[in-house]
């Protein structure tokens, strides 16, 4: 089982980023996306069912982020609208077989991608 994370990088606040994550090795019944500030505690951030029947966000990117996964390649996608400063973080992809999305243990884990967003 392998996520391979990208798309993080430096923007301005307001702007708008994609992160991709491609998954490999198995199917997976939910994946979500989790980041970590400097200094402070992972969080989680939003997570999908593998079909998309089921989404979740935390509060402080809802309406802004969008999770989504292409079933051609199995590329799992955040996109981030309207980034402030405060969503400056190391951003992680992961897997589950089934659906539990504030679920502390998340087996499969993607490399981090930085996003810096300044003011």
């Amino acid at each position: 089982v392998q996520l391979q994370a990208s798309g993080g990088g430096l923007v301005q606040a307001g702007d708008s980023l994609r992160l991709s994550c491609v998954a490999s090795g198995r199917p997976f019944g939910a994946y979500a996306w989790f980041r970590q500030a400097p200094g402070k505690e992972r969080e989680f951030v939003a997570a999908s069912t593998w079909r998309g029947e089921k989404k979740e966000y935390a509060d402080s990117v809802k309406g802004r982020f969008r999770i989504s996964r292409d079933n051609r390649d199995n590329t799992m996608y955040l996109q981030m609208n309207s980034l402030k400063p405060e969503d400056t973080a190391v951003y992680y992809c992961s897997a589950r077989a089934d659906w539990a999305p504030r679920s502390n243990f998340w087996p499969y884990w993607g490399q981090g991608t930085l996003v810096t967003v300044s003011s």
